[in-house]
């Protein structure tokens, strides 16, 4: 039988893929489902649930927090990632020019993605305090301010805040992906388009910007996921707050089902985000559908 399984390239590709197909089962089906079962529940910490079908998100639609989480993180992952993606982007085409101590700049650019998230939280955290911001303080030493900015007590101001923290740390994962993207288009096409008199402005726009349009829709994928299902920035830096103006539909699933004790209701939160996050995923398989364009094919 062994002897089969190593003359059979099917049977073996299947064994070897029987130790990730667990993983997933466990880790990742398993959660999945019971996290659905329990959106249909009434179910709290230490007391079994019953079903009660729609219940929770007839609940979910009526309440004003759920409301506005959903309303803070439709707005947090569309500024940040648009936001991301043109600083990214500027900064890949600068890396890709012949600049000096280029090597040494791109490694830099990734410090902020390699930190790890609970530390940078906690460094916007002081940076937004509302005693001793070194934002403020430098402000008010230049005299463009006359007292100290209430980052996180103002609503907006906290939204806008913790929006500031995820595009410092996300910009270099769509910045590096995209340099990556760049190094694989052939330098002839500039030379060619350089001969027939393109501007630099028409060849990022007619060769740069097409080649690339597959890597885009993947980075910006991921970069929607990341960021609509962002946790540890807003739980560390705001905890949801001020008056749940930071909340978004991840930590408000926590609040409710970990704090709160309502796993049910929590549960119906976090299954309540995969229609947005399937229409992510939706947009990368589109956007993949550009490679038959990208090597000279038609769109299909």
């Amino acid at each position: 039988m062994f002897q089969k399984l190593q003359n059979s390239r099917n049977a073996l590709g299947l064994l070897f893929m029987v130790p990730a197909a667990v993983l997933l089962l466990l880790f990742l089906t398993y959660p999945l489902g019971l996290g659905v079962w329990l959106g249909f529940t009434d179910t709290k910490v230490g007391r079994e649930g019953m079903w009660i079908g729609l219940e929770n998100y007839e609940f979910l639609w009526e309440d004003s927090v759920t409301r506005l989480a959903l309303f803070n993180t439709l707005f947090y992952t569309f500024i940040a990632s648009v936001v991301k993606f043109f600083l990214g982007l500027w900064l890949a085409v600068l890396l890709n020019e012949r600049v000096p101590f280029k090597t040494f700049f791109r490694s830099i650019i990734l410090l902020p993605y390699i930190v790890p998230t609970a530390l940078s939280a906690l460094a916007f955290w002081w940076l937004y305090d509302s005693q001793f911001s070194i934002i403020s303080w430098v402000l008010i030493k230049m005299g463009l301010i006359d007292r100290y900015i209430d980052f996180l007590g103002d609503p907006w101001n906290a939204r806008l805040s913790v929006i500031a923290a995820n595009i410092w740390r996300g910009v270099p994962f769509v910045a590096i992906t995209l340099l990556a993207g760049l190094q694989t288009i052939s330098p002839s096409l500039y030379e060619a388009s350089a001969i027939d008199g393109a501007s630099p402005w028409q060849r990022f726009r007619h060769i740069t910007l097409p080649l690339l349009t597959p890597i885009i829709a993947v980075v910006m994928t991921f970069s929607v996921l990341f960021t609509f299902t962002d946790f540890q920035l807003i739980y560390v830096i705001t905890r949801g707050g001020p008056l749940n103006a930071t909340h978004l539909m991840a930590t408000l699933s926590f609040q409710r089902a970990i704090s709160g004790g309502a796993l049910g209701e929590g549960a119906a939160i976090a299954i309540a985000m995969v229609p947005f996050l399937l229409a992510a995923i939706l947009f990368s398989f589109f956007g993949l559908q550009r490679r038959a364009w990208q090597q000279g094919g038609d769109d299909k």
